[in-house]
Parts: C-alpha cells; structure tokens; sequence
C-alpha cells in the first residue's frame, strides 16, 4: 500500500472489482496534475471553451490523460469513459481546491444532467478546432510549408506550459537546461 497523495487515493490489493481502474499507474499522474497546479492553470489561460459545457480544464487534462495511457486516436476517450475507478479520480482532479461555489458552478454549465465524466470524441474534435484559426488558411501558399499564427487559445496552452516547467524547476532547480529546436525549410 502506498501513501496517500493530494486526491486521496490509496494503492491496495483488492479481490472485487467495484469502482476499480484497470489503469493503476494513472493516480499518480492525476495527483501530479494537481499538486503542479496544472488544472487551475489551464482554468486561468485556456479560454476556447464558453460558458456552458466541458470545462478547458477537462478538455485538456482528458486529452493528456489519453495520451498517458497510450491513447491512438481521440475515439480513445471511451476507454478512459469506460473506466469507473479512473472516472471517479479525473472527477476529484477536476474539482480538487474549488470553493463549494466552483463545484456548483461546474454543474450549472449542464442544462441537463452530466452523464459523462469525459468528453466523448466528436466534442473533443469540435474542443480541437478552437485552437486552429481559419482565417490563417488564406495566408497558405500552395507547395511551401506555412506555421500559422498561434490564437488566443494556444496562446493559453502556451502559458500553462510556462507554468509546468515553473513548477519543476521550483521543486528541482536545474543550472541548466537544453532547448531544442528545429528549423522549418
């Protein structure tokens, strides 16, 4: 058995099935998301979504988790729908440090009952599209690699990545550090 963490979880051998992940090594990656104060960041940055429905911090924080577990493609969101243990600890990280007014607040976004925990596919696809800036296309010259301007919502992905790497070196102070890059012909 380990310790606990910030979303109160506890690694124990259990013979039945009720409310278990069969993805055991995603805790900790959730309490990482919380303890960096990766979910608040991207509340704070991230502002693709309106008012009403997924939250940017669901959104986002779906998506890395699908990547974590070995997500293909984002139809791969049902696994993580699928998955009642992990379904319970993604909803904790998600309301982890809201005020009871938050916690409402996340379930006034629905006009009807939420039945997920996760975005299905075609929403995170419609969630994608917002990052993508359609008036930038016209700027694209047929035969030569174009990078278009970021919008204000990659932008926010922007500042949340600043944010986890504050988070690293705050807790693991490096001298150094190597950047790469690469050119575009």
């Amino acid at each position: 058995m380990m310790a606990q963490g910030e979303l109160g979880f506890k690694y124990e051998v259990e013979r039945q099935g009720g409310g278990m992940t069969g993805m055991g090594g995603i805790g900790p990656y959730l309490d990482l998301a919380c303890r960096s104060g990766m979910v608040r960041s991207i509340e704070r940055h991230v502002k693709a979504r309106g008012e009403q429905g997924w939250t940017d911090a669901e959104s986002v924080l779906s998506l890395v988790m699908l990547n974590v577990v070995g997500g293909d493609c984002v139809e791969d969101v049902e696994r993580l729908e699928s998955d009642k243990g992990f379904c319970r600890l993604f909803s904790k990280a998600i309301s982890q440090g809201l005020s009871r007014k938050g916690r409402r607040g996340l379930k006034k976004r629905w006009r009807k009952e939420k039945t997920r925990r996760v975005p299905s596919s075609s929403a995170v696809f419609r969630y994608l599209a917002e990052f993508h800036d359609r008036a930038q296309e016209g700027l694209r010259e047929q035969g030569k690699a174009f990078i278009p301007l970021s919008n204000e919502a990659l932008k926010g992905l922007c500042k949340v990545n600043t944010d986890l790497v504050g988070f690293v070196q705050n807790n693991r102070a490096e001298q150094t550090m190597t950047l790469l890059t690469t050119t575009v012909f």
